[in-house]
Parts: C-alpha cells; sequence; structure tokens
C-alpha cells in the first residue's frame, strides 16, 4: 500500500507526538492552525492541524470526524510560540496548544463573536411597576437599571453596578428581562486617542519614555524603577506612542486584583478600547476578547499570565508590570514562564518588550547587565515624594499572644491620630495558623499533608492550605480529651479581631483570598481605600504589588524572617523583593513613608541590608553567592517531581530515570530525594534536581531522561512533571 499524504494533528493528550488523519473529504486539505475534532480511541477530541505529511505503507489513518474552522484560529506567530514552549518546556505539542486556546475554543466553539451578551428588558418588563417589588429590592434595582439602558447592559457592565445574576434570573422567571445577543459594533477610532493630558514627566521619566519611542524591532527593555517613581506614566506614554502608529498593546500583570486599577487608569487616558482576559471572567467573556483582539478591534489587552497567548492583528508592544513576580510562572500542566515566552514572542512579532519592577527578578538582572536586556534606571520617585525610612523591630521578647509590639502598636496608632492611613502586612491568611492542646502537645495536623490545618475562625472550621482538606473545629483535644485547645501564630483574620480591639475607633480592612472571595469584592474594597479616610489595612501579598494608597504612611510588616530562613535558595531574593514592594506603598502622598520590619531575627545579614532600601545592593551580595554556587543565573536548572500512593514507587522510579543521563559536562543530577513537603494531597513526593552551566547539556539530559521515564513500568502508577526553571523547590 504506498504512503499517503495525511494531515498532523496534535491532540491534546500526554504523548509526545503528532497523529495521522485523514482530510475528511478527497482535496481539503485545511491550514496549519485551524481547529478539528477526531476520533482518538473511544473518545472524541478537539485537535489542532500542524501540517501535512506522508504515513507509512503500515498504517491505516482515519479521517478526521470534522473540520472546525475555515481559517486558522492560531496564526504562524502562535505556533511559533507554542513550538518552542513545547521544546523548552519539554511538553506534548498537543497540551502546549490547549493551554493556549481559551476554554470554549477547546470545546469545538466557534472562532467568531457573534455579539455581546446583554441582559434587555422584554416587552412586559418595560410595563411593569418596580412598585411590585418593594419586597425584592435586588430586583427592582435591576429593573429600574435595565429601563434606563434599552439597549441592554451585559453581565459585567451590570456586575459594576452591584447587579448579580440571581436577580436577573427571577426578572427573566417573571418573563420581563432576557438574555440577547447584541451585534458587535462597528469599531470606528475616536476623533481623539486621548481622554486627559498626560502628566508631565519628571526627567528620568522622559528619559524612558524618548528610549521607548526610539526603539525599532525587537528590543527587551528592563525599566527599572523604584516604587512611586511612575513606571506607569512612563507605560502609558510609550502607549500612547504605539496607538498612533495604529498598533495594538498587550500588558501583563501578575494578579487578578491588579487589573481593576490598571484598566480604569488605561481607559482614563485612552478613548480606544481596552478589554482584560483573567481567569475571573467567563468562558465568554474570555472569547469576546480573544477575538476582538484577533480582529484588531481591541486595541489594549490587559491579562494575567495565560493572556500572552493572545492573538494581535497589528502587534506593537509588550508590556510586563510586576515582572519581578512569581505569578507568572504556571504551577501545573504546561509550567511555562509568562515572562519569558513574553520575550520570546516579541522576538517572533519583532517588537519591544518591556520588563517594569522595582525589584528585578536577578535572571532579568543579570541578563541587562550582560548588555542582552536594555536597561532603564528611574532611580527616584516622581514629585516631591521621598523613599520610605525602614527600621528593624525586634520582637524576640514579644509574647506569642500578641501579634504586634508596643512599638509598632504606638506608631500605628499615632498614624491613625494623624490621619492616614496604615498597612498591616503578614502573609498568612485565616485566624491562626496552629491549633495545639496546651495540656498534652497534640497540634491539628492535615492527614494528607506534612503541614498544619489553619483556623478558619470566621467558619469554624480547619483547612489544609495545600490540599484544602476541611475539618471542623474540635471541642476536645482528640489525644488526651483537653478542653484547652489554644491558638499559635497569627493570620489576617486575628489581625483584623485584634486592631478592632486596639484601635476601635478607626475602621480596619481586610484584603485576603478570603475577604476578595466574591466578584468585584476587591474593587469595592480598594475603592473604599482610595477615598483616603484614615484606616488600618490588613492584608497578604495581594496588598504588596502595583498598588497606589495615597494617605498610606506606614508598614508594619510581620513574620519577616520566614523568607530569610527558607531552603529555597531563592527565599532570600523573594523575601527581599515582597518587604521592599510593600514598603514601597507608603509615603506617596503628602506624608513620608514608615516601615517597621517586625523580625525575631535581627541578626540576620540579608534583613540588615534590607534597612537601606536599596534593592540593587541586596541583589549584589546574592549574584555574587549564586555565582560561587552556580545557581541561576549563573548556572541552569530543572526538577523532575514524581507523586505516588507508595512511599517508595518514585523514589525506585527516579533512582532508574537517573541512572539514565547521559554523563554531559557540568551536568550534575541531584537525589532522588523528598520534596521538602514530602507528603502532599495523599501522595509521596520525591524530586530529581539536574543543573548546569549551559543550557544545552542540560536539554540533551533531560530529553534522554524523558525517553527512558515514557516507556519505564512503574510510569503508570506514579504522576510526575517535569518543571525547567522551577522558582519554587518546595
Amino acid at each position: 500500500m504506498p504512503s499517503t499524504t495525511v494531515l498532523k494533528v496534535a491532540v491534546p493528550v500526554p504523548l509526545y507526538q503528532l497523529f495521522d488523519y485523514l482530510p475528511p473529504e478527497a482535496g481539503s486539505m485545511p491550514a496549519p492552525g485551524c481547529r478539528c475534532e477526531v476520533a482518538f480511541g473511544n473518545r472524541r477530541l478537539i485537535g489542532v492541524v500542524w501540517g501535512q505529511g506522508p504515513t507509512g505503507a503500515d498504517v491505516s489513518p482515519r479521517p478526521i470526524q470534522r473540520l472546525i474552522d475555515d481559517d486558522p484560529v492560531l496564526d504562524a506567530d502562535l505556533r511559533g510560540l507554542c513550538q518552542r514552549a513545547a521544546d523548552y518546556y519539554h511538553h506534548p505539542i498537543g497540551e502546549t496548544l490547549h493551554t493556549a486556546l481559551p476554554a470554549a475554543l477547546r470545546r469545538g466553539e466557534a472562532a467568531h463573536w457573534p455579539g455581546e451578551q446583554v441582559w434587555q428588558l422584554t416587552s412586559r418588563g418595560r410595563h411593569a411597576d418596580a412598585a411590585q417589588l418593594t419586597r425584592a429590592p435586588r430586583q427592582r434595582q435591576a429593573l429600574e437599571t435595565l429601563a434606563a439602558h434599552p439597549r441592554g447592559l451585559t453581565g459585567a457592565m451590570l456586575g459594576a453596578l452591584g447587579i448579580t445574576r440571581q436577580p436577573l434570573q427571577a426578572l427573566e422567571k417573571k418573563g420581563w428581562t432576557r438574555l440577547v445577543s447584541r451585534e458587535p459594533d462597528d469599531h470606528e477610532r475616536p476623533a481623539s486617542l486621548l481622554r486627559e493630558v498626560p502628566l508631565t514627566p519628571e526627567p528620568e521619566q522622559e528619559g524612558a519614555i524618548h528610549a521607548l519611542c526610539e526603539v525599532q524591532g525587537f528590543a527587551p527593555v528592563l525599566l527599572d524603577g523604584v516604587t512611586g517613581s511612575g513606571k506607569t506614566e512612563v507605560y502609558l506614554q510609550a502607549m500612547e506612542h504605539q496607538l498612533r502608529q495604529g498598533r495594538q498593546i498587550l500588558v501583563l500583570v501578575p494578579e487578578i486584583g491588579l487589573t481593576p486599577q490598571t484598566i480604569q487608569r488605561f481607559r482614563a487616558r485612552f478613548t480606544v478600547p481596552v478589554r482584560v482576559l483573567h481567569s475571573g471572567l467567563t468562558d465568554r467573556e474570555r472569547l469576546q476578547t480573544w477575538v476582538e483582539a484577533r480582529e484588531g478591534r481591541a486595541e489594549i489587552i490587559l491579562g494575567t499570565r495565560s493572556a500572552i497567548f493572545t492573538p494581535l492583528a497589528r502587534p506593537g508592544l509588550i508590556i510586563i508590570d510586576e515582572a519581578h513576580d512569581g505569578s507568572f510562572k504556571q504551577q501545573e500542566g504546561l509550567r511555562y514562564s509568562a515572562r519569558d515566552l513574553a520575550v520570546w514572542r516579541a522576538r517572533l512579532l519583532d517588537i519591544p518588550v518591556v520588563l517594569g519592577t522595582a525589584t528585578p527578578a536577578l535572571e532579568t538582572l543579570a541578563l541587562a547587565r550582560d548588555g542582552r536586556f536594555r536597561h532603564l534606571r528611574l532611580k527616584n520617585r516622581a514629585g516631591n515624594a521621598r523613599p520610605p525610612e525602614i527600621a528593624l523591630e525586634d520582637c524576640r521578647e514579644l509574647p506569642p499572644h500578641r501579634p504586634l509590639s508596643e512599638r509598632s502598636l504606638a506608631a500605628l496608632q499615632q498614624t491613625l491620630k494623624d490621619g492616614h492611613q496604615a498597612l498591616i502586612f503578614v502573609n498568612r491568611r485565616g485566624y491562626a495558623p496552629r491549633l495545639i492542646c496546651g495540656d498534652c502537645g497534640w497540634q491539628a495536623e492535615c492527614p494528607r499533608c506534612d503541614s498544619f490545618l489553619t483556623w478558619h475562625k470566621a467558619e469554624q472550621r480547619l483547612r489544609c492550605h495545600h490540599c484544602d482538606l476541611q475539618r471542623r473545629l474540635p471541642r476536645h483535644c482528640p489525644d488526651c480529651g483537653s478542653t484547652d485547645l489554644r491558638d499559635a501564630g497569627a493570620g489576617t483574620e486575628k489581625l483584623e479581631e485584634f486592631l478592632g480591639e486596639q484601635v476601635p475607633d478607626w475602621p480596619v480592612i481586610r484584603i485576603d483570598r478570603d475577604s476578595t472571595r466574591r466578584r468585584q469584592s476587591m474593587s469595592r474594597q480598594l475603592e473604599r481605600i482610595g477615598e483616603g479616610e484614615p484606616a488600618v489595612l490588613v492584608g497578604t501579598q495581594m496588598l504588596a504589588k502595583g498598588h497606589h494608597f495615597r494617605r498610606l504612611a506606614l508598614a508594619i510588616v510581620l513574620e519577616a524572617d520566614a523568607g530569610f530562613l527558607s531552603a529555597d535558595f531563592r527565599g532570600s531574593e523573594h523575601a527581599s523583593q515582597l518587604i521592599l514592594q510593600v514598603a514601597g506603598r507608603t509615603g506617596r502622598g503628602d506624608a513620608p513613608g514608615h516601615v517597621l520590619i517586625q523580625t525575631r531575627h535581627p541578626e540576620l545579614p540579608h534583613l540588615r541590608e534590607l534597612i537601606s532600601g536599596d534593592y540593587h545592593r541586596i541583589a549584589e551580595t546574592l549574584l555574587a553567592e549564586r555565582h560561587a554556587a552556580g545557581l541561576p543565573p549563573f548556572g541552569h536548572m530543572a526538577l523532575l517531581r514524581t507523586e505516588s500512593r507508595q512511599p517508595d514507587e518514585g523514589r525506585k522510579l527516579l533512582t532508574d530515570v537517573a541512572a539514565s543521563a547521559p554523563a554531559l559536562d557540568g551536568v550534575q543530577v541531584l537525589g532522588p530525594v523528598p520534596a521538602p513537603l514530602e507528603k502532599r494531597a495523599g501522595r509521596f513526593r520525591q524530586q530529581l534536581l539536574l543543573l548546569a552551566p549551559t543550557r544545552r547539556p542540560l536539554h540533551r539530559s533531560l530529553g534522554a531522561m524523558l525517553d527512558h521515564l515514557l516507556g519505564h513500568p512503574r510510569a503508570r502508577r506514579c504522576r510526575w512533571h517535569l518543571d525547567v526553571d522551577p522558582i519554587d523547590l518546595l
């Protein structure tokens, strides 16, 4: 049987190959990047056509079941990005493409947007008497709002007005509202690009803006500016330059919580369409933004990590804000770094990419110092703002039940009396990280993880923050029956309660993952802070990134020692970045900023260096330590980790895999050893760490090890993943 030209299809399965299928009709050969539905075993999956080629004489490929797209949904730029990501991270190409597509397209839905889904009043609703709804105030509000907007409002618009889906659905049951598709408006560029006049830049800002506007073609730029130096204004004026040339801008931020204030800033400055992409949106909302970006109707796209895969009709500039942040690294599935993919994609598109941060990752800083990234510095705060004063607060004698020292509490009270705001930062949510028995010393542990259960007092439950196991709060110690159960340590809930007692005349605003779980709650809390009234802010790292609090004069950092004592070699870097980012929230208005770092280890060298507030001074020390140890950025790393029900299963698998690694110069294979958190979600974790001075031998070793691993019988009894350039070794 002669060979036949077939379609090479990438299918979302954990196999490192393409699969052969016949086109649906004779002579019909879809282009690469088109989706198709294929039979795979006894399943039907959505794959992506990757190319064409011959099939062997002993193979009888099946025809694809359905061709979904006439035109590619993944253009050449995105296909190139996905191929490079699959190769670099040693991940199956089918699963890589699956990651790049919006959820709606993964299910085979049409890759076009028929129109916005809007809520409108029906003819009955337009004549309904709102007075009938006196006992249903939320329905009445929804009815009156829609009556004032005859063309209808989207769910996002209604949500911004405080109207949830429940009252809309209740009105729908009455026959008063309906959800309809409204055709998208033709995009006409407004007469004026700007809605407000740009700020007059400081000399350092002006130099950075000029440099970015001069860039032609691919150019990676590190915009290295202290907190409060006006990096956002530099972004805005560089964006204006691109928009005037009819180009699109893609902006990545690390957290959903930063999206509302950033998009508000963009929309206040520009009249062009600004769209968002993040996990908090519905699948339909994400598809709408994806289509609008591909068609060029969305001119500014703001998103979190996965937005790096957004198609662009007229690409002009990519910006990564808070580029040091670990949230840009995906921690499951395709473990990619959006920061690195942004640089790769900018090269493919031949456009500039800007990495903005006050505390650059050491890898980025090394690239800038080697001349591979252009380095733009903003050393001074904008306007008359001065850098905050940072001091260590020795808490070795502080009783365990008191979260704040007397000095910290006095500084807090004085700040509030002066009419300013204060931030208490602790990177622990819940009430207390441990529950212990005062008689026998029992501690509430997670039976599925090597960790303690956190007490969430508001729910009266114990919860594991690793596997989310939940238990009711016990009344008695399960070991000795004692009722003397005590909390140890402090989380955001306990701080909120403690401060309510210590400063009862001022509001306490808590912001963490629990308090902002409901939609729009984060935006409402930030609006409340933005009003500027004296208040105490209590929060986790959600408050440390990129926020502009003009009335914040004091920050108190709790549990500052943990990062500097971490077993992870990046612990000191991440702790320094986090503390300086918290410090940078203060002193942005008229009042000077003050920072107190509570510590039980004031002798730590890196912690003492932090008092200067000079991140580059700390970075020099850390880079010297890394260079001596051959660690990134002076070496390259990969982590292979297994998870198994039996303690020895993963260790035995990794022992065999390590023995298969070729003896290449400079490649070290360390392990297998138990992971620092050995047991998680009922599985035992073992890991191999590979270190090499250059990337090429490291990836050759990984390729050989994966070949051995994929054919190993134990691989079916273990979960495993490979993480190239890991940022979390715990």
